[in-house]
């Protein structure tokens, strides 16, 4: 299976030494509009430079690309490796914009290629016990979902990049950017979504244009309740938090980040990821077992690439298989459709109908 990235900045080098740990899987090449950044990139890993897509995708016999292009400008190489007759994989968010997604989602289906989208936080044990314990019936059908991320960034993570904390650019802020995750675990355990009402602030941000925190409520079409509160305005970072609770009265929870946030290129994963909440009738006791469990295996694993490696192998497997992936393309688009959505809410003061 040969892989190659597209946009070689901060988090592709995560990626690329994800990439590395596949089996049966070579990283061959990598695409940057910059030909002299993508160089320097392909020297570290010896892998060739391209500042062609298409050029890339047919003299590598590229069977998957990784896109770690700024979030607006994942349409263009997207489309342009599927019509080369590549595979994608994209980082969070799929796009800043629901025209982007489906322009991303049709390109895959003319193509008869799966595209999908960066959501490794799914692969933590902990949310994979959440989504078992559902399947499972533990909790009922679930009725209600929160999620509290309370983060931080400073002026000088704004700075790192030219493209932060702009709307053209980064195409908002923390629900573009750091949310996406917590987001997409949500919409995975309470399903489709039938109205949102939400708002964004820019609480103590005052160097950058877009949100730094926002609220939103949700119904479900299930039938089940939603609330949002993500932020990045807590310093130096609590938590991230994704529980759900079920009809049946049991309750299930995950951390998925705990103290300062993850910032791929400049920190690592300081903080376990661990079920922080379980009273699932029968298996209350079992919540200190989980947690020493997956802290022990936390401290065997480098986890800031780790489950990037969980998420592109099982992509992998998709293609040999021939099935979709674990997270695809409308999985993306959904969390897309859900930060619009409150974009949208903002600024007509009314629920979003979906």
């Amino acid at each position: 299976m040969n892989i190659a990235i597209i946009g070689p900045g901060k988090v592709a080098h995560l990626h690329a030494k994800a990439a590395l740990q596949v089996p049966d899987a070579k990283l061959v090449a990598v695409y940057g509009r910059t030909y002299t950044k993508a160089e320097e990139f392909a020297k570290h890993y010896d892998i060739r430079a391209y500042d062609n897509v298409q050029e890339m995708v047919t003299r590598e016999k590229v069977d998957l690309c990784l896109v770690c292009t700024t979030h607006p400008a994942h349409r263009e190489p997207t489309i342009a490796a599927l019509d080369a007759g590549s595979h994608v994989l994209s980082e969070k968010p799929l796009a800043s914009t629901l025209d982007d997604c489906d322009a991303m989602i049709e390109a895959a289906r003319r193509n008869s290629r799966y595209l999908g989208t960066i959501s490794q936080r799914r692969f933590y044990e902990p949310s994979q016990r959440i989504r078992r314990a559902i399947d499972e019936g533990k909790i009922g059908k679930p009725v209600l979902g929160t999620i509290q991320m309370l983060g931080w960034r400073d002026e000088a993570y704004y700075k790192s990049d030219a493209w932060r904390g702009t709307w053209a650019q980064e195409g908002g802020g923390v629900l573009v950017n750091q949310s996406p995750h917590q987001l997409d675990l949500l919409l995975w355990y309470m399903g489709e979504i039938d109205e949102v009402y939400g708002v964004w602030r820019n609480l103590n941000h005052p160097y950058i244009e877009v949100d730094d925190t926002a609220l939103a409520i949700i119904k479900f079409k299930n039938g089940g309740l939603g609330n949002i509160i993500v932020s990045n305005s807590q310093k130096p970072g609590i938590f991230g938090k994704v529980h759900v609770h079920g009809e049946n009265g049991a309750s299930v929870g995950v951390q998925t980040d705990g103290g300062a946030l993850f910032i791929a290129g400049r920190s690592s994963i300081t903080d376990p990821p661990v079920n922080d909440l379980w009273t699932v009738p029968g298996e209350e006791n079992k919540l200190a077992e989980f947690i020493a469990e997956d802290t022990a295996f936390f401290n065997t694993i480098d986890a800031t690439v780790y489950y990037f490696g969980l998420q592109i192998a099982e992509f992998c497997d998709a293609i040999r298989e021939n099935r979709p992936p674990a997270v695809t393309g409308e999985d993306g688009r959904n969390v897309v459709a859900l930060f619009q959505a409150i974009y949208e809410s903002t600024r007509t003061g009314l629920p979003v109908k979906f």
